[in-house]
């Protein structure tokens, strides 16, 4: 799916629409803190583009407020970028400036990634809260949630993906859980991705599961990776069998973490 498909799947009413350019300014004054960054705001976003405000007024949903975070408003944008970056997974360039977006902008985002000249697309969230050291200000709240499409992308291109994203198949009981809804949706497809089977989570605890499974299976899967070039280089038979019996648990981990996807 690409940024069209995408925004089409999401299926957001007219009356929250937007449409309007935002300047790189706000990611280079609000959301740049380093040098790099400025250079890839400059040299590989090619538009940001505010497409709708979803608000209690807009779309009927009621707002949010705890002593951690007020979820007045979702802003839904969409990030052009210039280059390819990887195929079927976001580079790492890609991954910072989709990172800036979101702590630059002061409400929950649902990021719309284009690249590849629209051949690709992507989906991207993840919580604000409160700054604990600045009063007013908004800081991310734990991981940016991020899912990419190209050909090669398999179960996660399938019509239930699509209808899954649906603003009118989301809990409506507040902003928070709205927004909740939609990042357990992209959870969700991140576990198709390995698994070749897409199935919403049940509760947000199993969501969340999912999430730390999804961690765990990349972890394992470097580290699979690191013992099986030692074993590949090891001459001594002694420790090739004491490698070769490490990288069994490693893939029974794997297998245990994989199940809980």
């Amino acid at each position: 799916m690409n940024a069209a498909d995408l925004l089409a799947a999401l299926d957001l009413p007219a009356a929250s629409r937007v449409d309007r350019r935002v300047p790189k300014t706000l990611l280079l004054e609000h959301g740049a803190p380093t040098p790099a960054d400025r250079r890839h705001i400059n040299e590989r976003i090619e538009e940001l583009q505010w497409v709708a405000a979803l608000k209690p007024t807009t779309i009927g949903v009621p707002e949010y407020r705890d002593v951690v975070r007020e979820y007045l408003e979702i802003a839904v944008l969409q990030l052009t970028l210039r280059g390819e970056g990887g195929a079927g997974r976001a580079d790492t360039a890609t991954t910072r400036l989709v990172e800036l977006v979101h702590r630059a902008v002061p409400y929950p985002v649902i990021l719309v990634i284009e690249h590849d000249q629209a051949r690709r697309g992507g989906l991207s969230v993840a919580h604000k809260r409160w700054s604990q050291s600045e009063a007013g200000k908004t800081v991310l709240d734990g991981e940016v949630i991020t899912v990419e499409w190209d050909a090669t992308s398999g179960a996660v291109r399938g019509p239930a993906v699509a209808e899954a994203l649906a603003l009118d198949r989301q809990p409506r009981t507040t902003m928070h859980a709205l927004y909740q809804g939609w990042m357990d949706t992209l959870i969700a497809i991140q576990a198709a991705g390995v698994t070749g089977a897409f199935t919403v989570a049940a509760s947000p605890e199993q969501a969340a599961d999912r999430l730390a499974a999804l961690s765990e299976c990349e972890r394992l899967d470097a580290e699979i990776a690191r013992v099986r070039v030692a074993a590949a280089r090891e001459r001594q038979a002694a420790r090739q069998v004491e490698l070769n019996l490490a990288l069994k648990g490693l893939e029974a981990s794997k297998t245990a973490a994989r199940a809980r996807l």
